[in-house]
């Protein structure tokens, strides 16, 4: 009972996030300058004729009415269909505004089902990445306290934390793809292509990790449980990986989940280097076309992906350890 009224708890608070993301994106794009209708009927169309396209639409009338209507077909499982995007799956940006092929426009559902897996692809790489850098270093600095591991984790994120992700991501890919041509760096043919991007956004992620890894592994090295271990004659590495580390992963984990939640910002910037044609690339496409369906589609999306991500966290925490309540 107490796991079904966590799940009801949580998944009712998600749905009130879900529910406040997308009026706020769609509010925001209804009042920012700058009109949609111009980049579908073309540079060239009359101004009649664009008035004419927006009535149709439905993007004259209140920003409340428009939000109900839209919301109504999000319940049912519609997300409206792309502004900008045939389902050829190009751009019609900049066309011409007689074009035949504006009246056969992409599914947002479609477009975002079509990039997402590549997204969730390349994030869960960069995790493991993460989370390898993370417990090579931070066990060694949590097992030895102000010694020479504790600061070699500190310098190495020190220097982490400092490095932006659009220059080292440029570097990565001069390097290991033009100089050394070990990896492929640009676009997507295979599982190859994945691995420079998740080791530019692993070392993003790694050093709020390593840094709390190290520290909570020294607090529980020091809790009365691993001396009474040691007089039971317990080995230094059972007590390490069979209860220090458990332990210690504990706000890990939580940490990790905050920080899965705020890899988005990451993930634009990196497909956009590399050329990735993943949700971030989609994202900023979407932007600069003023696309409005297919962003608050993405939107929905990804802030059900930050909910379901949090839930799964509390749950495996609670799972390794007990004490915590749902």
């Amino acid at each position: 009972m107490a796991l079904l009224s966590f799940l009801a708890r949580r998944i009712s608070q998600g749905v009130v996030i879900i529910f406040l993301v997308t009026l706020l994106i769609f509010t925001l794009l209804r009042v920012v300058p700058g009109d949609p209708v111009r980049l579908m009927a073309g540079g060239m169309a009359p101004e009649a004729l664009i008035e004419e396209i927006a009535k149709e639409m439905g993007l004259r009338d209140p920003i409340l009415v428009q939000f109900g209507r839209y919301m109504t077909g999000v319940v049912q499982g519609d997300f409206g269909q792309s502004f900008t995007r045939p389902a050829s799956g190009a751009s019609t940006g900049g066309t011409g505004f007689g074009d035949s092929s504006r009246g056969d426009r992409a599914n947002v559902l479609t477009l975002i089902g079509d990039t997402l897996p590549m997204t969730l692809q390349l994030a869960a790489l960069a995790v493991v990445f993460a989370l390898v850098i993370t417990f090579l270093i931070g066990t060694a600095a949590g097992l030895a306290p102000n010694r020479w591991p504790d600061r070699l984790a500190f310098y190495v994120s020190s220097i982490f934390v400092s490095l932006p992700n659009f220059w080292l991501g440029i570097v990565l890919a001069l390097l290991f793809s033009v100089k050394l041509g070990w990896l492929p760096a640009i676009g997507y043919k295979g599982f190859a292509y994945t691995i420079l991007p998740a080791i530019v956004l692993a070392i993003e992620l790694s050093p709020v990790l390593i840094r709390n890894l190290s520290g909570s592994l020294s607090a529980v090295m020091q809790s009365p449980f691993i001396a009474f271990g040691r007089v039971r004659g317990l080995g230094h590495r059972r007590i390490v990986f069979g209860h220090a580390l458990r332990n210690a992963s504990v706000p890990l984990l939580n940490l990790l989940g905050i920080q899965i939640s705020g890899l988005l910002g990451g993930v634009l910037v990196v497909e956009f280097i590399f050329d990735y044609p993943g949700l971030g690339l989609l994202t900023i496409n979407a932007v600069l076309q003023r696309d409005f369906p297919l962003i608050q589609g993405i939107a929905i999306i990804t802030s059900a992906i930050f909910v379901l991500i949090n839930i799964v966290v509390d749950l495996i925490a609670s799972t390794i350890d007990p004490r915590l309540e749902y």
